[in-house]
Protein backbone atom coordinates (compact mmCIF):
# COMPACT_ATOMS: atom_id res chain seq x y z
CA UNK A 1 0.00 0.00 0.00
CA UNK A 2 1.24 3.47 -0.78
CA UNK A 3 0.25 7.13 -0.90
CA UNK A 4 0.23 9.49 -3.86
CA UNK A 5 0.24 13.28 -3.86
CA UNK A 6 -1.83 14.76 -6.67
CA UNK A 7 -1.67 18.53 -7.11
CA UNK A 8 -4.53 20.43 -8.73
CA UNK A 9 -3.04 23.32 -10.74
CA UNK A 10 -5.81 25.91 -10.56
CA UNK A 11 -4.26 28.53 -12.83
CA UNK A 12 -5.20 31.36 -15.19
CA UNK A 13 -3.99 30.82 -18.77
CA UNK A 14 -4.05 33.49 -21.47
CA UNK A 15 -5.98 32.49 -24.57
CA UNK A 16 -3.68 32.20 -27.56
CA UNK A 17 -0.44 32.54 -25.57
CA UNK A 18 0.63 28.95 -26.12
CA UNK A 19 4.35 29.40 -25.29
CA UNK A 20 3.45 31.44 -22.21
CA UNK A 21 0.92 28.88 -21.01
CA UNK A 22 3.46 26.08 -21.50
CA UNK A 23 5.98 28.08 -19.45
CA UNK A 24 3.37 28.54 -16.71
CA UNK A 25 2.77 24.80 -16.69
CA UNK A 26 6.48 23.97 -16.47
CA UNK A 27 6.93 26.34 -13.54
CA UNK A 28 3.81 25.02 -11.81
CA UNK A 29 5.08 21.44 -12.00
CA UNK A 30 8.41 22.57 -10.53
CA UNK A 31 6.66 24.34 -7.65
CA UNK A 32 4.31 21.42 -7.05
CA UNK A 33 7.28 19.06 -6.82
CA UNK A 34 9.24 21.27 -4.44
CA UNK A 35 6.41 22.51 -2.21
CA UNK A 36 4.12 19.48 -2.12
CA UNK A 37 6.22 16.52 -3.25
CA UNK A 38 3.85 16.01 -6.16
CA UNK A 39 3.60 12.65 -7.87
CA UNK A 40 0.90 13.92 -10.26
CA UNK A 41 0.02 17.43 -11.42
CA UNK A 42 -3.30 18.04 -13.19
CA UNK A 43 -4.09 21.17 -15.23
CA UNK A 44 -7.48 22.40 -16.50
CA UNK A 45 -9.18 21.78 -19.82
CA UNK A 46 -7.50 23.34 -22.89
CA UNK A 47 -4.87 24.91 -20.66
CA UNK A 48 -2.21 25.26 -23.34
CA UNK A 49 -4.49 27.21 -25.70
CA UNK A 50 -6.57 28.88 -23.02
CA UNK A 51 -10.35 28.55 -22.92
CA UNK A 52 -12.25 29.23 -25.08
CA UNK A 53 -9.89 29.58 -28.06
CA UNK A 54 -12.87 29.96 -30.45
CA UNK A 55 -11.85 30.56 -34.07
CA UNK A 56 -8.16 30.55 -33.19
CA UNK A 57 -8.68 26.81 -33.56
CA UNK A 58 -9.18 27.40 -37.28
CA UNK A 59 -5.75 28.99 -37.69
CA UNK A 60 -3.37 26.68 -39.56
CA UNK A 61 -0.48 27.48 -37.22
CA UNK A 62 -2.38 26.45 -34.07
CA UNK A 63 -1.28 22.83 -34.30
CA UNK A 64 2.32 23.79 -35.07
CA UNK A 65 2.50 26.02 -32.01
CA UNK A 66 0.96 23.34 -29.81
CA UNK A 67 3.44 20.73 -30.99
CA UNK A 68 6.32 23.10 -30.23
CA UNK A 69 4.92 23.82 -26.78
CA UNK A 70 4.46 20.14 -26.01
CA UNK A 71 8.02 19.43 -27.17
CA UNK A 72 9.28 22.15 -24.83
CA UNK A 73 7.30 20.67 -21.96
CA UNK A 74 8.64 17.18 -22.67
CA UNK A 75 12.15 18.59 -22.47
CA UNK A 76 11.77 20.85 -19.43
CA UNK A 77 9.08 19.41 -17.14
CA UNK A 78 10.50 17.91 -13.95
CA UNK A 79 11.14 14.18 -14.16
CA UNK A 80 9.26 11.61 -12.09
CA UNK A 81 6.12 13.77 -12.07
CA UNK A 82 3.09 12.69 -14.06
CA UNK A 83 1.47 15.64 -15.83
CA UNK A 84 -2.10 15.63 -17.17
CA UNK A 85 -2.90 18.76 -19.16
CA UNK A 86 -5.56 19.94 -21.60
CA UNK A 87 -5.00 21.22 -25.14
CA UNK A 88 -6.63 21.07 -28.58
CA UNK A 89 -5.07 18.89 -31.23
CA UNK A 90 -5.49 17.82 -34.85
CA UNK A 91 -5.27 14.06 -35.29
CA UNK A 92 -5.76 12.47 -38.72
CA UNK A 93 -7.30 15.68 -40.04
CA UNK A 94 -9.80 16.20 -37.20
CA UNK A 95 -9.61 18.55 -34.24
CA UNK A 96 -10.15 17.18 -30.75
CA UNK A 97 -10.37 18.56 -27.24
CA UNK A 98 -7.58 16.55 -25.65
CA UNK A 99 -6.01 15.67 -22.32
CA UNK A 100 -2.39 14.64 -22.70
CA UNK A 101 -0.35 12.49 -20.30
CA UNK A 102 3.34 13.45 -19.96
CA UNK A 103 5.84 11.45 -17.93
CA UNK A 104 9.63 11.52 -17.87
CA UNK A 105 9.94 13.42 -21.13
CA UNK A 106 7.45 11.34 -23.11
CA UNK A 107 3.86 12.03 -24.08
CA UNK A 108 2.45 8.68 -23.05
CA UNK A 109 -1.24 8.93 -23.98
CA UNK A 110 -4.08 11.21 -25.08
CA UNK A 111 -7.76 11.28 -24.24
CA UNK A 112 -10.29 12.98 -26.53
CA UNK A 113 -13.35 14.58 -24.92
CA UNK A 114 -16.52 12.63 -25.70
CA UNK A 115 -19.39 14.95 -24.76
CA UNK A 116 -19.12 18.28 -26.60
CA UNK A 117 -21.48 20.89 -25.11
CA UNK A 118 -23.42 23.05 -27.50
CA UNK A 119 -25.66 25.15 -25.26
CA UNK A 120 -25.51 28.47 -23.38
CA UNK A 121 -21.99 29.84 -23.92
CA UNK A 122 -20.60 26.56 -25.25
CA UNK A 123 -20.04 25.99 -28.96
CA UNK A 124 -17.66 23.02 -29.03
CA UNK A 125 -19.40 21.12 -31.81
CA UNK A 126 -18.34 23.92 -34.14
CA UNK A 127 -14.70 22.97 -33.65
CA UNK A 128 -14.21 19.51 -32.21
CA UNK A 129 -14.83 15.90 -33.13
CA UNK A 130 -16.03 13.78 -30.20
CA UNK A 131 -13.76 11.08 -28.87
CA UNK A 132 -14.99 7.51 -28.51
CA UNK A 133 -12.46 5.63 -26.37
CA UNK A 134 -11.92 5.77 -22.59
CA UNK A 135 -8.46 6.31 -21.17
CA UNK A 136 -7.25 4.66 -17.98
CA UNK A 137 -3.61 5.35 -17.20
CA UNK A 138 -1.82 3.50 -14.42
CA UNK A 139 0.74 5.43 -12.41
CA UNK A 140 2.51 4.04 -9.34
CA UNK A 141 -0.27 1.52 -8.83
CA UNK A 142 -3.18 3.93 -9.28
CA UNK A 143 -5.46 3.49 -12.29
CA UNK A 144 -6.49 7.00 -13.29
CA UNK A 145 -9.56 7.45 -15.47
CA UNK A 146 -9.21 10.70 -17.39
CA UNK A 147 -12.23 12.78 -18.37
CA UNK A 148 -12.82 16.31 -19.66
CA UNK A 149 -15.55 18.57 -18.30
CA UNK A 150 -18.92 17.63 -19.87
CA UNK A 151 -17.88 13.97 -19.89
CA UNK A 152 -18.30 13.98 -16.12
CA UNK A 153 -21.83 15.40 -16.25
CA UNK A 154 -22.92 13.31 -19.25
CA UNK A 155 -22.53 10.06 -17.37
CA UNK A 156 -21.88 7.59 -20.18
CA UNK A 157 -18.15 8.49 -20.54
CA UNK A 158 -17.85 8.06 -16.76
CA UNK A 159 -19.40 4.61 -16.83
CA UNK A 160 -17.26 3.48 -19.78
CA UNK A 161 -14.12 4.75 -18.01
CA UNK A 162 -15.01 2.90 -14.82
CA UNK A 163 -15.76 -0.23 -16.84
CA UNK A 164 -12.26 0.08 -18.33
CA UNK A 165 -10.81 -0.23 -14.82
CA UNK A 166 -10.53 3.32 -13.44
CA UNK A 167 -10.02 3.52 -9.68
CA UNK A 168 -9.81 7.32 -9.45
CA UNK A 169 -11.54 9.72 -11.87
CA UNK A 170 -9.52 12.78 -12.87
CA UNK A 171 -11.58 15.41 -14.66
CA UNK A 172 -10.19 18.54 -16.38
CA UNK A 173 -12.55 21.52 -16.55
CA UNK A 174 -13.06 25.02 -17.87
CA UNK A 175 -16.37 25.66 -16.14
CA UNK A 176 -17.50 29.31 -16.18
CA UNK A 177 -19.16 30.93 -13.21
CA UNK A 178 -22.70 32.14 -12.81
CA UNK A 179 -25.05 32.60 -9.86
CA UNK A 180 -25.22 29.43 -7.74
CA UNK A 181 -22.84 27.53 -10.05
CA UNK A 182 -20.36 26.50 -7.29
CA UNK A 183 -23.08 24.79 -5.22
CA UNK A 184 -24.56 23.23 -8.35
CA UNK A 185 -21.20 21.69 -9.27
CA UNK A 186 -20.70 20.20 -5.82
CA UNK A 187 -24.15 18.61 -5.94
CA UNK A 188 -23.39 17.07 -9.33
CA UNK A 189 -20.02 15.79 -8.15
CA UNK A 190 -21.60 14.18 -5.09
CA UNK A 191 -24.24 12.47 -7.24
CA UNK A 192 -21.71 11.22 -9.80
CA UNK A 193 -19.33 9.82 -7.18
CA UNK A 194 -22.20 8.00 -5.48
CA UNK A 195 -23.36 6.71 -8.85
CA UNK A 196 -20.04 5.03 -9.74
CA UNK A 197 -18.50 4.55 -6.29
CA UNK A 198 -15.20 6.20 -7.22
CA UNK A 199 -13.38 9.27 -5.91
CA UNK A 200 -13.40 12.21 -8.34
CA UNK A 201 -10.77 14.91 -8.72
CA UNK A 202 -12.17 18.02 -10.38
CA UNK A 203 -9.66 20.62 -11.65
CA UNK A 204 -11.07 23.93 -12.87
CA UNK A 205 -9.48 26.97 -14.45
CA UNK A 206 -9.68 30.47 -12.99
CA UNK A 207 -9.74 34.03 -14.33
CA UNK A 208 -11.59 36.16 -16.85
CA UNK A 209 -11.78 35.72 -20.60
CA UNK A 210 -13.89 38.29 -22.45
CA UNK A 211 -17.43 37.82 -21.11
CA UNK A 212 -16.66 34.58 -19.27
CA UNK A 213 -15.18 34.31 -15.81
CA UNK A 214 -13.94 31.13 -14.13
CA UNK A 215 -14.08 30.75 -10.37
CA UNK A 216 -11.77 27.82 -9.70
CA UNK A 217 -13.12 25.74 -6.86
CA UNK A 218 -11.05 22.69 -7.82
CA UNK A 219 -11.88 19.85 -5.48
CA UNK A 220 -11.91 16.18 -4.61
CA UNK A 221 -14.86 14.08 -3.46
CA UNK A 222 -14.53 10.56 -2.14
CA UNK A 223 -16.41 7.49 -3.38
CA UNK A 224 -19.38 8.40 -1.17
CA UNK A 225 -19.56 11.93 -2.60
CA UNK A 226 -18.16 13.57 0.53
CA UNK A 227 -15.98 16.61 -0.05
CA UNK A 228 -12.36 15.92 0.90
CA UNK A 229 -10.53 18.94 -0.54
CA UNK A 230 -11.79 22.25 -1.92
CA UNK A 231 -9.43 24.86 -3.35
CA UNK A 232 -10.19 28.56 -2.81
CA UNK A 233 -12.58 30.24 -5.20
CA UNK A 234 -11.23 33.25 -7.10
CA UNK A 235 -7.62 32.46 -6.23
CA UNK A 236 -4.98 30.87 -8.44
CA UNK A 237 -2.72 28.31 -6.86
CA UNK A 238 -1.67 24.72 -6.34
CA UNK A 239 -3.82 22.52 -4.11
CA UNK A 240 -2.62 19.05 -3.04
CA UNK A 241 -4.79 15.96 -2.70
CA UNK A 242 -3.38 13.03 -0.73
CA UNK A 243 -4.52 9.67 -2.12
CA UNK A 244 -4.12 6.62 0.13
CA UNK A 245 -4.28 3.13 -1.27
CA UNK A 246 -6.88 1.31 0.82
CA UNK A 247 -6.73 -1.99 -1.07
CA UNK A 248 -5.34 -3.37 -4.30
CA UNK A 249 -8.04 -1.59 -6.31
CA UNK A 250 -9.32 1.20 -4.08
CA UNK A 251 -7.88 4.65 -3.35
CA UNK A 252 -9.18 7.02 -0.69
CA UNK A 253 -8.54 10.78 -0.61
CA UNK A 254 -7.40 11.99 2.78
CA UNK A 255 -9.30 14.94 4.30
CA UNK A 256 -7.54 18.16 3.39
CA UNK A 257 -8.17 21.88 3.16
CA UNK A 258 -11.74 22.93 2.43
CA UNK A 259 -12.46 26.54 1.53
CA UNK A 260 -15.28 27.98 3.68
CA UNK A 261 -18.55 28.70 1.92
CA UNK A 262 -19.05 32.36 1.01
CA UNK A 263 -22.25 34.36 0.74
CA UNK A 264 -23.72 34.97 -2.75
CA UNK A 265 -22.89 38.69 -2.74
CA UNK A 266 -19.21 38.04 -2.07
CA UNK A 267 -18.99 35.40 -4.78
CA UNK A 268 -20.68 37.64 -7.33
CA UNK A 269 -18.56 40.64 -6.40
CA UNK A 270 -15.39 38.56 -6.78
CA UNK A 271 -16.58 37.48 -10.23
CA UNK A 272 -16.98 41.12 -11.30
CA UNK A 273 -13.59 42.12 -9.93
CA UNK A 274 -11.85 39.14 -11.53
CA UNK A 275 -13.51 39.70 -14.90
CA UNK A 276 -12.55 43.37 -15.04
CA UNK A 277 -9.02 42.83 -13.76
CA UNK A 278 -8.21 40.16 -16.33
CA UNK A 279 -9.86 42.04 -19.20
CA UNK A 280 -7.84 45.18 -18.52
CA UNK A 281 -4.55 43.47 -17.71
CA UNK A 282 -4.64 40.85 -20.44
CA UNK A 283 -5.57 43.53 -22.99
CA UNK A 284 -2.68 45.74 -21.91
CA UNK A 285 -4.57 48.86 -20.82
CA UNK A 286 -2.92 51.22 -18.35
CA UNK A 287 -6.15 51.51 -16.40
CA UNK A 288 -9.74 52.72 -16.71
CA UNK A 289 -11.69 55.94 -16.76
CA UNK A 290 -15.40 56.21 -16.00
CA UNK A 291 -18.08 58.82 -15.60
CA UNK A 292 -18.96 59.16 -11.91
CA UNK A 293 -22.49 60.54 -11.73
CA UNK A 294 -23.27 60.26 -8.04
CA UNK A 295 -25.64 57.38 -8.83
CA UNK A 296 -25.56 53.79 -7.64
CA UNK A 297 -24.39 52.13 -10.88
CA UNK A 298 -21.30 54.26 -11.43
CA UNK A 299 -20.58 54.12 -7.69
CA UNK A 300 -20.54 50.31 -7.68
CA UNK A 301 -18.52 50.28 -10.91
CA UNK A 302 -15.93 52.57 -9.34
CA UNK A 303 -15.60 50.34 -6.28
CA UNK A 304 -15.15 47.27 -8.50
CA UNK A 305 -12.53 49.06 -10.60
CA UNK A 306 -10.51 50.13 -7.56
CA UNK A 307 -10.64 46.63 -6.07
CA UNK A 308 -9.61 45.13 -9.41
CA UNK A 309 -6.84 47.53 -10.41
CA UNK A 310 -5.95 49.75 -7.47
CA UNK A 311 -6.83 53.45 -7.15
CA UNK A 312 -3.74 54.62 -9.04
CA UNK A 313 -5.08 53.02 -12.24
CA UNK A 314 -8.58 54.48 -12.05
CA UNK A 315 -9.78 57.94 -13.07
CA UNK A 316 -13.29 59.23 -12.32
CA UNK A 317 -14.90 62.17 -14.10
CA UNK A 318 -17.99 64.06 -12.96
CA UNK A 319 -19.68 65.76 -15.95
CA UNK A 320 -22.52 67.87 -14.54
CA UNK A 321 -25.27 69.66 -16.45
CA UNK A 322 -28.25 71.82 -15.40
CA UNK A 323 -30.16 68.82 -14.03
CA UNK A 324 -27.33 67.32 -12.00
CA UNK A 325 -28.35 67.61 -8.34
CA UNK A 326 -25.95 69.15 -5.85
CA UNK A 327 -26.07 65.97 -3.78
CA UNK A 328 -24.90 64.01 -6.83
CA UNK A 329 -21.86 66.26 -7.15
CA UNK A 330 -21.18 65.98 -3.42
CA UNK A 331 -21.53 62.20 -3.35
CA UNK A 332 -19.32 61.68 -6.39
CA UNK A 333 -16.58 63.84 -4.87
CA UNK A 334 -16.90 62.06 -1.53
CA UNK A 335 -16.58 58.61 -3.09
CA UNK A 336 -13.60 59.61 -5.23
CA UNK A 337 -11.85 60.89 -2.09
CA UNK A 338 -12.93 57.81 -0.11
CA UNK A 339 -11.35 55.47 -2.67
CA UNK A 340 -8.34 57.67 -3.48
CA UNK A 341 -8.83 57.90 -7.25
CA UNK A 342 -7.95 60.73 -9.61
CA UNK A 343 -11.05 62.90 -9.92
CA UNK A 344 -11.99 65.67 -12.33
CA UNK A 345 -15.07 67.81 -12.88
CA UNK A 346 -15.88 68.65 -16.51
CA UNK A 347 -19.17 70.58 -16.96
CA UNK A 348 -20.88 69.70 -20.25
CA UNK A 349 -23.07 72.81 -20.52
CA UNK A 350 -20.82 74.54 -23.12
CA UNK A 351 -20.77 71.42 -25.30
CA UNK A 352 -24.53 70.82 -25.10
CA UNK A 353 -25.34 74.45 -25.84
CA UNK A 354 -22.97 74.47 -28.82
CA UNK A 355 -24.66 71.40 -30.29
CA UNK A 356 -28.14 72.83 -29.64
CA UNK A 357 -27.15 76.08 -31.34
CA UNK A 358 -25.92 74.20 -34.38
CA UNK A 359 -29.10 72.08 -34.45
CA UNK A 360 -31.51 74.97 -33.77
CA UNK A 361 -32.53 75.50 -37.37
CA UNK A 362 -32.97 71.80 -38.04
CA UNK A 363 -35.04 71.37 -34.85
CA UNK A 364 -37.22 74.45 -35.43
CA UNK A 365 -40.90 73.73 -34.79
CA UNK A 366 -40.29 70.54 -32.80
CA UNK A 367 -40.98 69.77 -29.15
CA UNK A 368 -38.28 68.95 -26.63
CA UNK A 369 -38.01 65.17 -26.11
CA UNK A 370 -35.44 62.45 -25.45
CA UNK A 371 -33.25 63.88 -28.23
CA UNK A 372 -32.02 66.61 -25.92
CA UNK A 373 -31.56 64.11 -23.09
CA UNK A 374 -29.50 61.81 -25.30
CA UNK A 375 -27.36 64.74 -26.42
CA UNK A 376 -26.22 65.28 -22.83
CA UNK A 377 -25.21 61.65 -22.54
CA UNK A 378 -23.40 61.73 -25.89
CA UNK A 379 -21.39 64.80 -24.89
CA UNK A 380 -20.22 62.87 -21.84
CA UNK A 381 -19.27 59.94 -24.04
CA UNK A 382 -17.11 62.19 -26.23
CA UNK A 383 -15.21 63.50 -23.22
CA UNK A 384 -14.55 60.03 -21.84
CA UNK A 385 -13.34 58.72 -25.19
CA UNK A 386 -11.01 61.71 -25.56
CA UNK A 387 -9.46 60.94 -22.16
CA UNK A 388 -9.20 57.30 -23.19
CA UNK A 389 -7.35 58.14 -26.39
CA UNK A 390 -5.01 60.61 -24.74
CA UNK A 391 -4.12 58.62 -21.62
CA UNK A 392 -4.43 55.02 -22.81
CA UNK A 393 -7.22 54.30 -20.34
CA UNK A 394 -10.13 52.05 -21.22
CA UNK A 395 -13.55 53.61 -20.75
CA UNK A 396 -15.56 51.62 -18.24
CA UNK A 397 -19.26 51.96 -18.93
CA UNK A 398 -21.69 51.51 -16.07
CA UNK A 399 -25.16 50.35 -17.18
CA UNK A 400 -26.77 47.43 -15.33
CA UNK A 401 -28.61 44.46 -16.86
CA UNK A 402 -32.07 45.83 -16.09
CA UNK A 403 -31.29 48.97 -18.08
CA UNK A 404 -29.60 47.06 -20.90
CA UNK A 405 -32.62 44.78 -21.14
CA UNK A 406 -35.17 47.55 -21.70
CA UNK A 407 -32.91 49.98 -23.58
CA UNK A 408 -32.78 52.52 -20.75
CA UNK A 409 -29.43 53.73 -22.04
CA UNK A 410 -28.08 55.96 -24.81
CA UNK A 411 -26.21 54.58 -27.78
CA UNK A 412 -22.91 56.47 -28.25
CA UNK A 413 -23.56 58.11 -24.89
CA UNK A 414 -23.54 56.27 -21.57
CA UNK A 415 -23.09 53.03 -23.55
CA UNK A 416 -19.70 54.25 -24.81
CA UNK A 417 -16.85 52.16 -23.50
CA UNK A 418 -14.67 49.10 -23.83
CA UNK A 419 -16.06 47.02 -20.97
CA UNK A 420 -18.97 46.98 -18.54
CA UNK A 421 -18.33 45.31 -15.20
CA UNK A 422 -22.03 45.23 -14.23
CA UNK A 423 -23.53 44.45 -17.62
CA UNK A 424 -25.06 41.19 -16.35
CA UNK A 425 -26.08 42.46 -12.91
CA UNK A 426 -29.74 43.26 -12.35
CA UNK A 427 -30.53 46.54 -10.58
CA UNK A 428 -31.78 44.83 -7.42
CA UNK A 429 -28.42 43.03 -7.21
CA UNK A 430 -26.57 46.31 -7.75
CA UNK A 431 -28.02 47.47 -4.44
CA UNK A 432 -27.25 44.17 -2.74
CA UNK A 433 -23.63 44.32 -3.92
CA UNK A 434 -23.23 47.95 -2.86
CA UNK A 435 -24.44 47.14 0.65
CA UNK A 436 -22.23 44.07 0.86
CA UNK A 437 -19.18 46.03 -0.33
CA UNK A 438 -19.76 48.68 2.30
CA UNK A 439 -19.99 45.97 4.96
CA UNK A 440 -16.38 45.06 4.12
CA UNK A 441 -15.09 48.65 4.24
CA UNK A 442 -16.50 52.08 3.32
CA UNK A 443 -16.56 52.39 -0.48
CA UNK A 444 -19.87 53.99 -1.48
CA UNK A 445 -21.58 56.92 0.29
CA UNK A 446 -24.72 55.65 2.03
CA UNK A 447 -26.83 58.39 0.46
CA UNK A 448 -26.04 57.00 -3.00
CA UNK A 449 -27.57 53.68 -1.95
CA UNK A 450 -30.60 55.17 -0.23
CA UNK A 451 -31.76 57.85 -2.70
CA UNK A 452 -34.18 57.03 -5.58
CA UNK A 453 -32.32 56.26 -8.85
CA UNK A 454 -32.37 58.84 -11.63
CA UNK A 455 -30.59 59.45 -14.94
CA UNK A 456 -30.79 63.21 -14.19
CA UNK A 457 -31.37 64.12 -17.83
CA UNK A 458 -34.53 66.19 -17.15
CA UNK A 459 -35.92 68.20 -14.22
CA UNK A 460 -37.02 65.97 -11.33
CA UNK A 461 -36.49 62.81 -13.38
CA UNK A 462 -36.61 59.40 -11.67
CA UNK A 463 -36.32 55.89 -13.12
CA UNK A 464 -39.80 55.10 -11.79
CA UNK A 465 -41.24 57.66 -14.24
CA UNK A 466 -40.51 55.28 -17.11
CA UNK A 467 -40.30 51.81 -15.57
CA UNK A 468 -42.02 49.68 -12.93
CA UNK A 469 -40.26 49.46 -9.59
CA UNK A 470 -37.05 47.46 -9.89
CA UNK A 471 -38.27 44.50 -7.84
CA UNK A 472 -41.11 44.02 -10.33
CA UNK A 473 -38.99 44.82 -13.36
CA UNK A 474 -36.25 42.37 -12.44
CA UNK A 475 -38.71 39.61 -11.58
CA UNK A 476 -40.23 39.93 -15.06
CA UNK A 477 -36.84 40.16 -16.76
CA UNK A 478 -35.48 37.04 -15.05
CA UNK A 479 -38.51 35.05 -16.18
CA UNK A 480 -38.43 36.38 -19.74
CA UNK A 481 -34.66 36.42 -20.40
CA UNK A 482 -33.46 33.43 -18.42
CA UNK A 483 -36.66 31.40 -18.14
CA UNK A 484 -38.09 32.03 -21.63
CA UNK A 485 -41.54 32.50 -20.11
CA UNK A 486 -44.19 33.96 -22.38
CA UNK A 487 -46.02 37.17 -21.57
CA UNK A 488 -49.27 35.32 -20.89
CA UNK A 489 -47.53 32.81 -18.62
CA UNK A 490 -46.14 35.67 -16.53
CA UNK A 491 -49.58 37.29 -16.33
CA UNK A 492 -51.02 33.98 -15.19
CA UNK A 493 -48.29 33.92 -12.53
CA UNK A 494 -49.66 37.16 -11.06
CA UNK A 495 -47.86 40.01 -12.83
CA UNK A 496 -49.86 42.97 -14.15
CA UNK A 497 -50.64 42.72 -17.86
CA UNK A 498 -49.56 46.30 -18.62
CA UNK A 499 -46.22 45.82 -16.85
CA UNK A 500 -45.50 42.54 -18.59
CA UNK A 501 -46.27 43.73 -22.10
CA UNK A 502 -44.40 46.99 -21.60
CA UNK A 503 -41.27 45.17 -20.48
CA UNK A 504 -41.42 42.33 -23.00
CA UNK A 505 -41.84 44.73 -25.89
CA UNK A 506 -38.94 46.88 -24.69
CA UNK A 507 -36.67 43.84 -24.39
CA UNK A 508 -37.53 42.65 -27.89
CA UNK A 509 -37.24 46.10 -29.43
CA UNK A 510 -33.82 46.88 -27.94
CA UNK A 511 -31.84 43.96 -29.31
CA UNK A 512 -30.10 46.34 -31.74
CA UNK A 513 -28.82 48.41 -28.82
CA UNK A 514 -27.45 45.46 -26.91
CA UNK A 515 -25.55 44.25 -29.97
CA UNK A 516 -23.61 47.52 -29.88
CA UNK A 517 -22.97 47.51 -26.13
CA UNK A 518 -19.51 46.83 -24.71
CA UNK A 519 -18.61 43.35 -23.55
CA UNK A 520 -19.18 42.60 -19.88
CA UNK A 521 -18.70 39.65 -17.58
CA UNK A 522 -21.46 37.03 -17.59
CA UNK A 523 -22.66 36.15 -14.08
CA UNK A 524 -26.21 34.87 -14.68
CA UNK A 525 -27.23 31.64 -16.40
CA UNK A 526 -28.13 33.67 -19.50
CA UNK A 527 -26.32 36.90 -20.19
CA UNK A 528 -26.64 39.28 -23.13
CA UNK A 529 -23.89 37.76 -25.20
CA UNK A 530 -22.97 34.45 -26.74
CA UNK A 531 -25.73 32.50 -24.98
CA UNK A 532 -28.68 34.72 -26.00
CA UNK A 533 -28.84 35.12 -29.75
CA UNK A 534 -31.98 36.80 -30.99
CA UNK A 535 -32.46 38.34 -34.45
CA UNK A 536 -32.39 42.12 -34.52
CA UNK A 537 -34.99 42.40 -37.28
CA UNK A 538 -37.95 40.07 -36.80
CA UNK A 539 -41.74 39.94 -36.74
CA UNK A 540 -42.16 37.91 -33.56
CA UNK A 541 -45.06 39.05 -31.39
CA UNK A 542 -44.94 38.56 -27.60
CA UNK A 543 -47.76 36.58 -26.07
CA UNK A 544 -48.11 32.83 -25.74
Amino acid sequence: MQDLTLVMAQLDPLVGDIPGNAARAIEAVREARIEHGADIVVFPELFLSGYPPEDLLLRPSMETRLREARATMAEKVARDVLVIIGYPGVREGRCYNLAGVLYNGRWEAEYAKHALPNYQVFDEQRYFTPGTEPLVYEHKGAKLGILICEDLWDGEPVRSTCKAGAEVLVSLHASPYHHDKPAERLRLLEARALDVGKPIIYVNTIGGQDELVFDGGSCCVDAQGELSVLAPYWQAGLMPVQLRQQSASAWVPEPGEIEPEVEPEESLYCALVTGLRDYVNKSGFKGVVLGLSGGIDSALSLAIAVDALGPQRVQAVMMPYHYTADISKQDAAEQAKMLGVEYEIMPIEPMVEAFMSTLAESFAGTERDTTEENLQSRCRGVLLMAISNKKGLMVLTTGNKSEMAVGYATLYGDMVGGYNAIKDVYKTWVYRLARWRNSESPAIPERVIERPPSAELAPGQQDSDSLPDYDTLDAILVRYIEGDMSAEAMIDAGFKRDDVYQIVKLVDRCEYKRRQAPVGVRVTPRGFGRDRRYPIVNGWQPGE
